[in-house]
């Protein structure tokens, strides 16, 4: 880190934080790191000048070209573009990288040369950084390490459920089905599926084994496919217990995890589109859902067989994820509890919304 600004902030226990890729990710991560006490924006790299740079530099955050080339074209299109990839990774200590699949991979050299530490996305390969992260599983692995990988939405899910009931002594084994939206809701007039649905084509899909990557003890098998709506993906689950429990218990066992929430289908949560309406009847930024929200009242428990379903908000679950990240990369904060305690405060993630 080489401006004033920067060794300010340092003085200060400021953790300095580049954005590598401002899209559907990126622009949710710097919303929410900007809501730290102990963080703050370095600056928000990208190649586009459309709406979403723009916002970004409303809001204040200095904007550099992720690609050389692109410098003189973000700027005759009217962006203050401060420089290059290359300068804004002087000014930070962790960097967040959002950016596409395969893009990411080319970028890993750039972030060690420059001695910056780095996190990637569920679209990058575990091998990458030989980590990977859900903070409720494995926060305290990840402290001061020079890069990890915050796992996908549907991997998330699956850890912070499947290792709460691993941790209350009942997992077994998990065998789910995963129905996943078929794009993103601002990409879906160029992309995606109508009229069919569309099974992966291997058993297990990847989620499974990528959950073993953050648990390897996990037990798990996962199957999905894709499904013609842009809202959230739905998960079913079949678990076998190891012991025969109360259906409290296994509620129980949920509630232990802060970021697993639960919803009432005879309340008129019964659909994916209710969760997309209740977040905004509580003013959630982007309709945002950061939890994992599990239907109450359609677990079942018949002996030592559990059954549920729940919701994932793509757009929004690995978010609380990557700001833990941050704080565990930086070893500011060596408690993952305590991170998650002030990422929850600060983005309003809670059990109940009504």
């Amino acid at each position: 880190m080489n401006s004033d600004v920067s060794r300010d902030s340092a003085a200060a226990g400021k953790i300095r934080v580049a954005i590598n890729g401002y899209g559907v990710i990126g622009r949710r991560v710097g919303d929410a790191v900007a809501l730290q006490a102990d963080m703050e924006i370095a600056g928000v790299a990208d190649i586009v000048s459309d709406y979403r740079i723009r916002r970004a530099q409303s809001k204040g955050f200095p904007i550099y070209a992720a690609l050389d080339e692109m410098a003189g074209e973000m700027r005759a299109a009217g962006i203050d573009v401060r420089g290059t990839l290359g300068d804004l990774l002087k000014e930070a200590e962790v960097v967040v990288d959002c950016t596409p699949k395969g893009v990411d991979a080319k970028n890993k050299p750039r972030y060690e040369a420059a001695g910056v530490k780095f996190i990637y996305q569920g679209g990058a390969k575990h091998d990458l950084t030989g980590h990977s992260f859900v903070a409720s599983a494995n926060y305290e692995t990840a402290i001061g390490r020079d890069s990890t990988r915050v796992v996908s939405c549907n991997t998330t899910a699956t850890v912070r459920t499947l290792n709460a009931l691993r941790n209350a002594g009942l997992l077994k084994r998990a065998r789910g089905v995963l129905i996943r939206r078929a794009t993103d809701p601002w990409e879906s007039h160029t992309s995606g599926i109508i009229n069919t649905m569309l099974p992966e084509r291997k058993i297990p899909s990847h989620q499974g084994p990528d959950a073993k990557t953050v648990v390897p003890e996990l037990d798990v098998v996962t199957m999905a496919v894709n499904a013609p709506e842009t809202i959230g993906h739905l998960h079913f689950w079949t678990v076998d217990l190891e012991r025969e429990a109360p259906r409290e218990e296994v509620l129980e066992a949920f509630s232990r995890n802060s970021r697993i929430a639960f919803i009432r289908a005879d309340e008129g949560v019964a659909a994916l589109n209710s969760t997309v309406e209740l977040m905004k009847e509580i003013n959630r930024p982007r309709n945002d859902m950061y939890e994992v929200a599990v239907w109450e009242d359609i677990l079942t428990v018949e002996a030592s067989e559990a059954f549920y379903a729940y919701q994932v908000d793509n757009q929004a679950i690995v978010i609380p994820e990557n700001v833990d990240a941050i704080r565990a990369l930086a070893g500011r904060e060596r408690s993952g509890q305590s991170s998650i305690e002030r990422t929850n405060d600060s983005l309003g993630i809670r059990q109940r919304f009504v």
